[in-house]
């Protein structure tokens, strides 16, 4: 059977509780030996096949006992509820790492990664992210918030601008590194502050990184 064709395009923000720069970046070892984070996304446009996908955001939380490669993780998908029951669907199974080409997108190596699945959740997402300024904020009322901003420097005070260029990247191609601060109470609970963020803009598809 012939795999659905889809694409995403739009913005995310990511934190997780590694060190500013997070050793993930360039294949090296977690800071602390594990792995937990969160990303949101917004999607400006996309399809599935035939489903139209612009206009929704969407979340996941993850949560590995060492480094991401190593397996054993936990991840759970947080689905904009405004989505009709195939839009729901569509983004579920593009975030999970289906109908897309072998390690060609993040989820699927995420997904991959994460022997357990908790069930999706569908909940009223309120996120904003603003690349170049480093800025975000995420709210999933009683499961998770998520705040993004400039790294400053820690004798003046003044917003500190770092980028992350990945040619060959299976998520982006240049990301804006910020500070991230996430409290999440959902089946992967989540509590770091000003920790590694990400905010980039993205273009994905079936066959990963689209330019």
């Amino acid at each position: 059977m012939a795999m659905i064709e889809w694409f995403l395009k739009g913005r995310e923000f990511g934190n997780c509780n590694c060190s500013y720069g997070c050793p993930c970046q360039f294949n090296a070892l977690p800071t602390h030996g594990n792995c937990m984070a969160m990303c949101a996304y917004r999607f400006d446009e996309g399809r599935f096949g035939e489903v139209d996908l612009g206009g929704f955001c969407a979340a996941a939380t993850w949560k590995w006992p060492g480094a991401v490669h190593q397996g054993n993780g936990t991840m759970q998908l947080i689905i904009d509820q405004r989505a009709d029951a195939k839009q729901r669907d569509a983004l579920v199974t593009v975030m999970s790492g289906k109908e897309t080409k072998n390690a060609a997108t993040m989820w699927w190596v995420y997904s991959a990664m994460c022997p357990t699945k908790l069930e999706p959740l569908f909940k009223p997402i309120e996120f904003e992210v603003d690349v170049d300024a480093r800025r975000a904020h995420l709210l999933v009322p009683g499961i998770i918030e998520t705040v993004g901003e400039p790294i400053r420097n820690p004798v003046t005070g003044i917003e500190h601008r770092a980028r992350i260029d990945l040619p060959n990247g299976f998520e982006y191609r240049l990301g804006e590194v910020a500070s991230g601060t996430t409290k999440a109470t959902g089946g992967v609970k989540l509590d770091f502050a000003k920790t590694f963020g990400l905010c980039a803009n993205i273009h994905l598809s079936h066959a990963g990184v689209v330019g």
